[in-house]
């Protein structure tokens, strides 16, 4: 759940970091006590010592007879008076071991009765000190970018990405700062007295409009031509910000065309601190933190922020174990941009890799993880990675054309509106005119994946008309039912055929006019399935896990099993001369590196980084000679897969130096 180190920045095909906020969601009560319906806020930010002062007036209706409403509220805020729409004065209890408020009624609110709270709070808010998710930077007013995200319950809040309400904020700050939110922020603005400037947001939609970004931003800088996307960053970051803005625009028009217009065609692309979290997403708010977009390596993870116009805002979860809908969707966005921008090829190497990260903690039903910690791993690879290939394999069984009518027919009919499983297979069936029971029954009831055996005979036919392969494919799951892709190479030409498999062993016969040589099940990647490369990608992917949340002993071993599984894993041994590397033992370092060169090769990338790693090991232990010719050997694979290239050449103009505090 936190950044990944430096060293761990190149992941399995840029595997976007845990902590992404487009994919975050707070655990919640199975039955939610109330609906927030609408937020007034008012707020006052002074970084010179980090304090936010707020009122909020919530207006909330009870889903059951209330005698004890609970709120959730960032720890480092203290709330001084709460009156309810009676002026009475009403008595809180802090609950900090959940970051929330409790109030204890004498007169019950009962069921359906809407009203409204009054809530006077202020406090301290710097780095992930208070934070709802420990070690996560969600809500701190600083110098010089403060950050109110929405999952930083920086306000009385409940149900987070599923309680949907519109919000009208008052956010007022130094004067020579700028405030970004959700709504008419750039035209609704006014002095103050004291040096100081309030911004005015509202958005009158139900949905997220609950994070805030203020800094000492530029001016809002656009790209010739592009006037519905602005960009705030501050000076550090002014020279990359037109190409910023001509990435996003092409990201928003693509998704605009294939899932049709989002709730508002204005973006701003907004510069988040590097200590923070990697991407936040709101209405018309995609942040990105400064590093990422300096070194330009935001392209798959502002595709996915962007996403989250459609799959998040526009639509909803109703609960989190809905939460797959819109956090695999928006996944799947990406990779739809990837197929759209970088070919098949790169398409279909992100889909191995998604693949693994779906494989690698299915052991619960999709429909029913959401009694898991949503901050987890587990619910983390499920929720992005599974939830991307449901859609993935959903789009093979219903066919391009009418993938893309499902997706739109999923955002028209629900547009503003949260959205449950059930609601996905009944649209899809509506579309495709197929019954798709089966298929929702098997990947979000059903856990694990099909591994496929193929066995098959060839027969002559006569008078020189071909040959006739009769075969099955064999696989170890009885309710499994889709349709697989055959690739029959022959003597002549490569064919495909599409044949249904059915429970455990299907038949099949098909005629090529040339003697079939090999027969592959599933080429493409359509499906997901168990694979052995596929069990070393899971076992690499939980290893990064671990290393990420800081056990790397608990990594180490998920990387032996990788090696385990196939001892020639270049992945794997460059993860554990990573580690090797962290813990500053050189010289095992060194030998993993040289084995990950001389390893399988997959994935490409492992190579132009070995080299830099060894360099670096050379650099920090006084050869530099041989430091710079692994930079030179780096640059020679003209791999720049996470601007390795560009990595080399600054190394080998000034040696690499490893801090003490980096560990």
């Amino acid at each position: 759940m936190y950044l990944l180190s430096r060293s761990l920045r190149v992941t399995i095909a840029t595997l976007l970091p845990l902590c992404l906020l487009t994919s975050v969601l707070w655990a919640a009560p199975a039955r939610p006590q109330l609906q927030i319906t609408g937020y007034v806020i008012n707020a006052d930010l002074d970084p010179a010592v980090n304090r936010l002062s707020a009122t909020a007036a919530v207006t909330f209706t009870a889903l059951e007879d209330l005698t004890a409403p609970v709120f959730e509220l960032n720890n480092g805020l203290q709330i001084t008076k709460v009156t309810d729409a009676s002026k009475k004065s009403l008595d809180a209890e802090r609950l900090t071991n959940n970051s929330t408020v409790r109030f204890s009624l004498a007169t019950p609110l009962t069921k359906g009765t809407s009203t409204t709270y009054y809530f006077e709070y202020s406090g301290t808010l710097k780095g992930s000190e208070t934070s709802p998710v420990e070690g996560i930077k969600l809500a701190s007013v600083e110098d010089p970018i403060s950050i109110l995200l929405y999952p930083g319950r920086w306000f009385p809040m409940t149900g987070l990405f599923t309680n949907r309400f519109t919000a009208e904020m008052h956010i007022r700050v130094p004067s020579d700062e700028r405030v970004v939110g959700s709504g008419s922020g750039v035209a609704a603005q006014k002095s103050l007295p004291g040096n100081r400037t309030e911004y005015t947001f509202n958005w009158a939609k139900p949905g997220f409009p609950g994070t805030i970004i203020a800094g000492k931003f530029l001016d809002p800088i656009t790209a010739p031509g592009i006037n519905n996307i602005r960009v705030y960053v501050t000076e550090k970051h002014k020279a990359v910000a037109v190409e910023f803005a001509q990435t996003a625009a092409k990201q928003f028009e693509f998704m605009t065309t294939t899932f049709g217009q989002p709730e508002s065609s204005r973006i701003n692309l907004v510069e988040l601190p590097d200590d923070a979290v990697a991407a936040a997403w709101a209405p018309e708010i995609a942040a990105l933190s400064g590093s990422r977009v300096a070194g330009k390596t935001y392209q798959r993870l502002l595709a996915n922020t962007i996403a989250h116009q459609w799959w998040g805002s526009e639509v909803s979860p109703a609960t989190l174990n809905d939460a797959w809908i819109t956090n695999g969707m928006s996944r799947y966005a990406e990779l739809m941009y990837v197929e759209d921008s970088s070919g098949k090829t790169a398409f279909q190497t992100a889909i191995t890799d998604i693949s693994a990260g779906a494989l690698a903690y299915d052991t619960e039903p999709l429909t029913t993880i959401g009694r898991l910690d949503p901050f987890s791993p587990q619910f983390q690879s499920m929720t992005l990675e599974k939830g991307a290939m449901v859609f993935h394999m959903l789009r093979w069984e219903l066919g391009d054309d009418v993938f893309i009518k499902f997706l739109r027919g999923l955002l028209s009919q629900y547009t503003d509106k949260s959205i449950r499983s059930s609601n996905v297979q009944t649209v899809a069936e509506a579309q495709s005119q197929l019954q798709l029971a089966p298929f929702f029954a098997q990947w979000l009831d059903g856990t694990g994946a099909p591994s496929f055996t193929n066995k098959f005979t060839v027969y002559r036919l006569g008078d020189n008309k071909g040959f006739r392969t009769i075969g099955s494919v064999s696989q170890d799951l009885d309710l499994f039912r889709m349709p697989v892709e055959l690739r029959i190479e022959t003597d002549g030409k490569t064919e495909i055929r599409r044949v249904d498999v059915t429970g455990t062993e299907s038949q099949y016969s098909v005629e090529t006019f040339g003697r079939p040589r090999r027969i592959g099940i599933d080429p493409q990647n359509w499906l997901l399935k168990s694979t052995p490369d596929l069990a070393v990608r899971v076992a690499v992917l939980r290893g990064q896990q671990q290393v990420a949340q800081g056990d790397l002993t608990a990594g180490l071993i998920e990387y032996q099993k990788a090696l385990d599984a196939n001892k020639n894993s270049s992945l794997a041994s460059y993860r554990i001369g990573e580690v090797f590397f962290m813990q500053r033992n050189y010289q095992s370092a060194a030998n993993s590196f040289r084995d990950a060169l001389r390893g399988d090769g997959d994935p490409k990338w492992v190579e132009v980084w070995s080299h830099i790693e060894l360099g670096r090991i050379f650099d920090v232990t006084g050869q530099r000679d041989r430091a710079v010719n692994e930079y030179r050997l780096a640059v020679q694979t003209n791999d720049n897969t996470q601007g390795a290239v560009n990595e080399a050449r600054a190394l080998m103009q000034a040696p690499y130096k490893r801090e003490r505090t980096d560990n």
